[in-house]
């Protein structure tokens, strides 16, 4: 993570800035990045996106819930999410951060949760994919998902290539079968925890992105904007017989999106929904500097 990227997130962490852009002015860019604050919104985004040829990962968004109320409330808002997809036809599943179903507060809670949403997903016909979250809930966040995935078979995880652990992590995660989505990573980590330099991501990304591709018996789901890393992904494609796909950010790079459509390549678009849309767009400023350049435009009501 650069630089500026560590910036962005130590700035915008500061809880004058928080208020100073929820209430006034972020909404205006976080429209850009998240389908709107309603299921209803969210629905018709997906459609949308359905009819041009993209798959769509529907995040209600939020994490760290402090109470179990809360907790419980989030596992019922995905669930409304996978009744929507089944009533309507979508081409979707979710992606769901375990903390927002009570990690780290009632671990047992979410895992009851998970395992909810696994269940309601296979009768909908679709799947869960569980997001990665700090490098502080990793360990935890996979144990979770490996248990819920050995006992229901439909489930996803998310790998963020810059962690140093990730090479052991996606040798472990292999064998369980799903989608694992490949990401470079987003949260501001120490370098004894993550890599720092942006050549060294790339080099580690797209090692573990070419095991991923090699891999039978699970859906690679490569996450990144980055032309030089979906090349080297394209053309493994060519040899890989089992189901694969990209996966790209809602609002982020639309050009490309079409043109990789057009080509024939498996997409799907993460998209979230909410009213909790602080954390996230924070993250897609800090990951690409244009992202920045556009929020300062609406700022200034360009």
């Amino acid at each position: 993570m650069s630089l500026l990227s560590r910036l962005v997130l130590r700035v915008t962490g500061w809880g004058w800035v928080r208020s100073l852009f929820t209430r006034r002015f972020g909404r205006r860019m976080a429209m850009r990045f998240v389908a709107g604050e309603t299921l209803s919104d969210a629905v018709a985004a997906t459609r949308a996106l359905n009819e041009r040829g993209m798959a769509v990962s529907l995040d209600h968004l939020g994490e760290h819930v402090t109470t179990r109320d809360e907790a419980i409330r989030a596992r019922d808002d995905y669930l409304e999410c996978i009744a929507a997809i089944a009533a309507e036809g979508l081409g979707a599943n979710v992606s769901v951060k375990l903390s927002q179903l009570g990690m780290g507060l009632d671990d047992a809670l979410a895992a009851e949760s998970l395992g909810a949403l696994a269940r309601a997903a296979a009768a909908a016909g679709t799947t869960v994919t569980v997001d990665m979250e700090e490098s502080a809930v990793t360990g935890l966040t996979l144990d979770l998902y490996e248990a819920a995935q050995r006992a229901h078979g439909n489930l996803g995880v998310a790998l963020q290539a810059y962690l140093h652990r990730t090479p052991g992590d996606l040798e472990r995660v292999i064998p369980l079968g799903g989608h694992i989505r490949l990401c470079k990573g987003a949260y501001d980590e120490p370098d004894t925890v993550a890599m720092r330099d942006k050549g060294e991501v790339n080099r580690a990304f797209d090692r573990l992105a070419a095991t991923l591709m090699a891999a039978a018996g699970t859906v690679p789901a490569i996450a990144t904007h980055d032309e030089a890393r979906i090349t080297p992904v394209a053309e493994a494609a060519a040899g890989r017989s089992e189901p694969w796909e990209f996966q790209m950010l809602y609002g982020v790079r639309g050009t490309m999106q079409e043109a990789l459509v057009a080509d024939g390549h498996p997409l799907r678009l993460y998209v979230p929904y909410g009213d909790s849309w602080y954390p996230y767009l924070t993250r897609r400023m800090a990951e690409r500097p244009a992202n920045l350049w556009f929020f300062l435009r609406a700022l200034l009501g360009r």
